[in-house]
């Protein structure tokens, strides 16, 4: 950043600063969260001030009427912005805001302003091609997920079969997957602290998005033998995505490790879901499998599934789900201890097997969600991912 450019940055944050002061309290604008919110998408491309971000959470979190304050504050800096640093900020604010667990922020829908054709003001198209594509991905993501959150209060209503419903969502969490994938730095130029850790939220939310996938098609292959031929093709085309994406998600590890984006220690190992589960869907569609079969080998555990013993089965793949879900548990509190952050560093090395994406058969896949900006700010958003 040049001198000029981060003088003008500091004056333009500080007059925001005044003038929030000045304004009034009402039902739509508070003035001490329209300064955290001020703080917590600064200019300054070097310092990410999780301090007032942790208190924009927390208004939120305390009381939900702070939304339509915070709505109004953040959407009104995110219109007015034509700096790419701003807009990232305000973009891993509002990530965080999803992650308080209020109803009525998933209750909001689209994204209450417009980022779909950002552009950077203050330097060449040249050298801010890249933060453009960011930020606009970045947008499209999120505002798709908001999308998501509303329609969750509208599956009460929902009078499609289970399998059915089922089948819709996992498409939809492959779609959000789809756009994740997207947001990726594409400029050599990139490679600064904020962008880093803006793709350490997007890490986070690919395990959770992904292994919400893994544990769906679980529940799909649990009761695959009892479904009409029409669901058991949209499984198919749904396992076949998934295998695509598990192959497209190594890439994209890899590509970030590459850029630097985390540790080479700390990535998971995507495990695919195996063929022979695509080979007997595939025969099921086709006719050739014998319908009347009364046990499914699933690869998950040690078990058989019965046709009339199917409960039995799905809460002792849930017991099992929540053992290894336990495995992992200790290597986030050793993180709140009173280590030196080597000693933490040394620790996870360790464990790296432990922590690895596990995604058995086509179960859960269990992920270690500890770096995001907004996660440090929301402990337990990721408890039941």
């Amino acid at each position: 950043m040049g001198l000029w450019k981060k003088v003008t940055g500091i004056i333009k944050d500080k007059n925001s600063i005044v003038w929030a002061n000045f304004s009034g309290k009402s039902s739509f604008r508070n003035p001490d969260l329209e300064i955290s919110i001020i703080k917590a998408t600064s200019h300054d491309e070097y310092h990410i001030d999780k301090r007032n971000a942790q208190i924009v959470f927390s208004w939120i979190r305390a009381s939900p009427i702070s939304l339509r304050p915070l709505v109004w504050a953040l959407s009104r800096r995110m219109e007015k912005t034509r700096s790419w640093v701003v807009a990232v900020k305000g973009l891993m604010l509002m990530h965080g805001v999803f992650y308080c667990k209020v109803p009525a922020v998933e209750k909001m829908g689209r994204l209450p302003f417009d980022l779909s054709s950002f552009t950077d003001g203050h330097t060449t198209s040249g050298k801010t091609w890249g933060f453009n594509a960011f930020v606009r991905e970045y947008y499209a993501f999120l505002d798709q997920q908001a999308l998501v959150l509303t329609e969750k209060d509208n599956r009460k209503s929902d009078e499609r079969s289970p399998m059915a419903q089922q089948l819709s969502k996992l498409q939809k969490l492959q779609y959000l997957l789809d756009m994740l994938l997207q947001v990726k730095p594409r400029a050599e130029n990139m490679k600064l602290p904020l962008i880093l850790e803006a793709m350490d939220c997007i890490i986070i939310e690919i395990y959770d998005v992904y292994s919400r996938i893994c544990t769906e098609i679980t529940k799909v292959l649990l009761n695959i033998y009892s479904v009409k031929k029409p669901e058991a093709a949209t499984a198919l085309k749904v396992l076949q995505k998934a295998m695509t994406q598990g192959e497209e998600l190594s890439l994209f590890f890899e590509s970030c490790k590459e850029f630097g984006v985390m540790n080479a220690n700390e990535f998971p190992t995507v495990a695919q879901i195996p063929k022979e589960e695509v080979e007997e869907l595939e025969r099921i569609v086709n006719g050739a499998s014998d319908m009347t079969m009364t046990t499914y080998e699933d690869s998950v555990g040690d078990y058989s599934i019965e046709e009339n013993d199917e409960t039995a089965a799905i809460v002792e793949h849930k017991e099992a789900l929540k053992t290894r879900r336990a495995s992992i548990r200790p290597a986030r509190r050793k993180e709140k201890t009173g280590k030196p952050e080597s000693a933490n560093r040394g620790e996870k090395a360790a464990s790296t097997d432990e922590r690895d994406i596990t995604a058995y058969s086509t179960g859960a896949i269990l992920v270690t969600k500890e770096r995001a900006f907004f996660l440090s700010f929301s402990p337990g958003a990721y408890e039941n991912a």
